[in-house]
């Protein structure tokens, strides 16, 4: 009814709807990691346990690793300054944050720096690594950036320094004169890493790091100290760098964020706990932090500087959190606020485009906050399906990030944009990119994106796709169900929650709640019994329409969705929430 077409997945029996799994839900498990591309019994059972274990890889494996270790062990031998040079979103806060932590923990001269969004801008800036080799740090490292900074690592090694490079952002044809760069998608690695997020390729190194310490004997205290730490500690904030980044949880990142989550729930980390508490999550869980964690920690860097987030997840000391944590709450309701004010304009101009039969979106506004630029674009990536770019015009610059849908890689787009001198600056991967251009060139990358776009999606605006999991029977949605789905945990990227398609449903009720926003109702199966459903920003909707008509009650429809958990007054029960119908 929503105008989306329902793709069923490609498994066995797929084409004659799947399976009806009321007494074969394993059945059903496998043939949707089947078509999930695990196919293999041995691969199953690693998907099922993702332990750090089972996908570890040895970080020799990354391009520049060991020399990576050997230079920043150096450093750490000589007893030199130690610069961490990060990035203001939740991935560069939290390798920033790893880095930290560790170098601190065996006493080591370890300064740091995060780059301001409106006044550096993402990545090295030749002014901060002036003012870091003034500080008189002889080894710059840099974290989920640095990548694409050829004139600032030049610069900091004629100021002296050694310059590391750990990035997971695609690669410029020249690559930063450091001394070493640590990089999953530079050309020549051949590591099959790319997918991981900068907080990942952090993590990979300070684990070599580690090892290249132990292996020197640097003296009592500092095989001490070594023996002291504990690297799966830094796992929450692994996790929540690698969730918050959309990273696809596949493989080691799925290791990453399944340890990560149960370390969270640890309540280890001071800063983290009360931030928590503050948004008010009892359960770690991938929703809380892409949902909840990640933009209070994202807000700081969005409206000002990313510090006070960073400063919230190193601190020790309970007051300073507790202010901070609360400071980042106000600050991310504030952002809320600017965010949903330009979003009505962005979504006029983006409804102008889209009625121009555009394959891609880009709109542009005076003085739009720029640290909502990225949300507001995915926001209109979603209700459009078409890769969008929003920007801010301010001063004869235009400043904006995009995100894209699958099938259109806008991060090579604006690599060629930057390369065919349209924009001045510009960088990310297939998902998501930032770019910077004069204003009067606002024109030409409008029609270049256009053209980019249109040429990958070969002139064709991509027609909106929901990919079905399984087609079963309304009478299988039960919590015997939702706990044999619940071990294809954790969902996220890459790994989406189940979309079923139940059958034989008859409307039973259906009433507006949350202000009259949202629905909740009830159908009831083909055995007789009750399956509540909740469907969210649904009310005017086609969907929301057709249920809300007492006409249709008794009508038989099928429902698409996800079947989850739900706890009212220490009752639980299985409730679908709902995506999408047809009438049957």
């Amino acid at each position: 009814m929503l105008g989306r077409a329902w793709v069923v997945a490609a498994y066995p029996g797929a084409e004659n709807n799947g399976l009806d799994i009321t007494a074969d839900t394993d059945t059903l498990l496998q043939n949707i990691l089947m078509g999930r591309g695990i196919t293999d019994d041995a691969a199953r059972k690693k998907f099922l346990n993702p332990s750090i274990k089972e996908y570890m890889p040895d970080p020799s494996v990354l391009r520049d690793m060991d020399v990576a270790a050997s230079v920043i062990a150096d450093a750490i031998a000589a007893g030199d300054r130690i610069a961490i040079y990060g990035d203001y979103d939740v991935d560069g806060i939290t390798s920033t944050a790893i880095f930290v932590k560790y170098l601190r923990e065996i006493g080591a001269d370890v300064i740091w720096h995060l780059p301001t969004r409106e006044g550096e801008g993402y990545g090295l800036n030749i002014a901060a690594v002036e003012e870091i080799a003034a500080s008189g740090a002889r080894l710059l490292i840099t974290v989920d950036c640095g990548i694409s900074g050829v004139a600032e690592v030049a610069r900091a090694k004629e100021l002296g320094m050694r310059v590391v490079v750990t990035d997971h952002h695609s690669p410029d044809v020249t690559l930063p004169a450091a001394d070493a760069i640590v990089n999953p998608k530079r050309v020549d690695d051949t590591s099959g890493l790319s997918y991981m997020a900068g907080v990942g390729v952090a993590f990979l190194t300070l684990v070599a790091v580690n090892r290249e310490l132990k292996a020197r004997h640097l003296g009592p205290d500092m095989d001490a100290a070594l023996a002291g730490i504990n690297l799966l500690n830094y796992m929450d904030l692994v996790a929540l760098g690698t969730i918050c980044d959309t990273m696809p949880l596949v493989e080691l990142n799925r290791a990453f964020v399944t340890t990560g989550l149960k370390v969270m729930g640890l309540r280890q980390n001071l800063g983290l706990r009360i931030l928590m508490d503050v948004a008010g999550i009892k359960k770690p869980s991938v929703y809380a932090a892409g949902f909840a964690i990640g933009p209070r920690l994202n807000a700081a860097g969005r409206l000002d500087s990313a510090a006070p987030a960073l400063e919230l997840l190193l601190t020790d000391n309970p007051l300073i959190a507790h202010d901070l944590a609360n400071k980042l709450h106000r600050m991310n309701q504030e952002r809320i606020d600017i965010q949903n004010a330009i979003m009505l304009q962005a979504s006029d101009m983006a409804q102008s485009c889209c009625d121009a039969g555009q394959c891609s979106l880009f709109v542009c506004g005076d003085n739009w906050h720029g640290g909502v630029m990225g949300i507001i674009a995915g926001r209109l990536k979603d209700k459009y399906n078409l890769p969008s770019c929003v920007a801010t015009r301010c001063d004869g610059v235009i400043n904006g990030s995009g995100r894209s849908i699958p099938g259109v890689d806008l991060g090579q787009i604006i690599h060629d944009a930057l390369a065919a001198g349209v924009i001045s600056e510009g960088g990310g991967h297939a998902a998501a990119a930032g770019f910077t251009l004069p204003a009067d060139r606002q024109q030409d990358f409008c029609e270049f994106l256009e053209n980019a776009v249109s040429a990958q999606l070969n002139g064709q605006r991509p027609v909106p796709e929901i990919v079905v999991d399984a087609a079963l029977d309304a009478g299988a949605a039960n919590m015997n169900l939702v706990k044999k789905l619940s071990s294809l945990e954790p969902f996220g990227q890459g790994n989406p929650e189940p979309m079923l398609a139940l059958y034989g449903g008859n409307v039973k009720s259906a009433v507006t709640m949350g202000g009259g926003a949202h629905l909740r109702g009830t159908v009831v199966t083909r055995a007789g019994r009750s399956l509540a459903f909740v469907g969210f920003n649904l009310v005017g909707t086609p969907v929301g329409n057709f249920l809300l008509d007492d006409m249709n009650t008794n009508t038989t429809i099928i429902m698409l969705g996800r079947l989850k958990e739900n706890e009212y007054n220490g009752r639980v029960t299985a409730q679908f929430f709902l995506e999408d119908i047809a009438v049957q």
